[in-house]
């Protein structure tokens, strides 16, 4: 198998990435429980995805495959999600009669979310037509060799199961359990700093 080629996203990728996230994201458990509808899904997804994980842009920390199906978002330490512009987006696209239930899953979220400083990772996903390429997997050693560089631990929350074991092959371990309500399992998982 050809080696995955992976650069750092430019800016001007930023419309591309959040699009190629959200197909990926399409049949993601937990993100189709927050929007059901598909055509909600697909008109509220890729601004949540840039809320997510669009800060990493301006720190050269968004990578994409060179075949450019698959993309992954990472946070540094010190760097937030836009909460409040997630938050907005969930107010404005999900049922008043939800969105408690959907509190108490974030809530849960930033719960596990280690205090420490740690790289953070909000967002990965293929083309669903370029699965099984190993996209992801060269996403992630490439991402964490510069993890790896700074000497900091890495932190994300897998919501999809089919993911975990990807996730455990790059040095994650689970912490837990996420769970409110009628919400799916997502998975909190660590991985201490190497080196």
């Amino acid at each position: 198998m050809q080696p995955v080629g992976v650069d750092a996203a430019s800016e001007d990728r930023r419309e591309a990435i959040s699009r190629t996230i959200t197909l990926g994201f399409a049949t993601d458990p937990v993100a189709r429980w927050v929007w059901p509808d598909p055509a909600k899904y697909f008109e509220v997804q890729p601004q949540f995805v840039d809320a997510f994980g669009g800060n990493g842009f301006a720190h050269g920390s968004v990578y994409e495959t060179a075949c450019r199906r698959a993309a992954a978002m990472w946070l540094p330490p010190e760097v937030e999600p836009d909460s409040e512009r997630m938050m907005l987006l969930a107010a404005q696209s999900v049922a008043p009669e939800r969105l408690e239930e959907i509190g108490a899953f974030m809530a849960q979220m930033e719960n596990y979310h280690p205090e420490a400083p740690c790289w953070y990772l909000p967002m990965i996903a293929a083309d669903p037509f370029a699965t099984g390429q190993g996209l992801g997997a060269a996403l992630m050693k490439h991402a964490l060799a510069v993890v790896d560089e700074t000497g900091l631990p890495a932190y994300l929350e897998s919501s999809n199961p089919r993911n975990i074991s990807l996730y455990e092959r790059h040095g994650f371990a689970v912490m837990g359990e996420i769970q409110a309500g009628t919400s799916p399992v997502m998975v909190p998982m660590y991985r201490a700093a190497r080196g």
